[in-house]
């Protein structure tokens, strides 16, 4: 595989220039583990990795649930249900999530005098960004599937939802499990917007350390670490899951 294929490898050769290039004082002692301080503030750093996956893994799984709800529309013989599955996502899409996510925090109490704290408010934006582009990507996965196993199904005398359940989801998610891991790794990225309104997540907590150290580059220099060893774990599993559901050629 040549250099340039590995990202991991030439993020260590920039960092590496980096530090050698530049007269910047380096100072890497406020996150050195051989010392109390640094240890302690990589503690409080690695601590919000279960914020930041808590709140990816809920707001993934709505997300889900939403999306295919919303591609069951477009797949209705009913024009007003699909008018209903577009306008839903072309509003959506075009709302930026940091947008989204403000208002649900201060506008949904508000206009349904509820009480919603800084994690399901979290939840609910992503949930609602996520679930537009997932709804394109199970519509697209469904309509693969070809006409001939929809026919094959019906002539079984299976319903609709046995059919979807039993015969056109468990083909179509071997195509849809690529998009899926990246819409998963989108909202692992796009979990980090809701330290602005709070949560205890991995840049909220290098935001803290940043106030209290005053080392912005070295400590969010280990915040893109975070997020790299994170999502690289992630996209290696749907690689292996990938593996383990691919069809074999004969």
């Amino acid at each position: 595989m040549p250099f340039f294929h590995k990202p991991y490898l030439i993020l260590i050769l920039s960092l590496s220039l980096l530090t050698g290039c530049s007269d910047y004082e380096w100072g890497w002692y406020v996150l050195n583990p051989n010392t109390e301080q640094g240890a302690a503030n990589l503690g409080f750093l690695v601590s919000g990795f279960y914020e930041t996956i808590n709140i990816s893994l809920i707001s993934m799984g709505l997300a889900m649930i939403i999306g295919l709800f919303i591609a069951f529309l477009s797949l209705s013989d009913s024009r007003l249900l699909r008018i209903i599955n577009r306008v839903y996502v072309e509003v959506i899409r075009s709302i930026p999530v940091l947008v989204l996510l403000l208002w649900v925090y201060y506008g949904m109490p508000t206009l349904l005098d509820v009480s919603l704290n800084h994690f399901w408010a979290g939840v609910i934006a992503l949930s609602i960004a996520e679930s537009a582009f997932l709804a394109e990507v199970f519509r697209g996965g469904i309509q693969s599937v070809s006409l001939g196993q929809h026919e094959s199904a019906e002539s079984l005398g299976l319903t609709y939802w046995q059919k979807m359940r039993l015969v056109i989801l468990p083909q179509a998610i071997r195509q849809m499990l690529p998009p899926l891991g990246n819409q998963f790794v989108y909202i692992l990225k796009m979990s980090s917007l809701v330290s602005v309104i709070g949560l205890n997540d991995l840049t909220r907590k290098a935001n803290e350390l940043v106030v209290n150290e005053y080392l912005p580059l070295e400590i969010y220099s280990v915040l893109v670490i975070e997020y790299l060893v994170l999502i690289l774990i992630v996209s290696q599993g749907v690689r292996m899951l990938e593996k383990k559901l691919e069809i074999p050629h004969h």
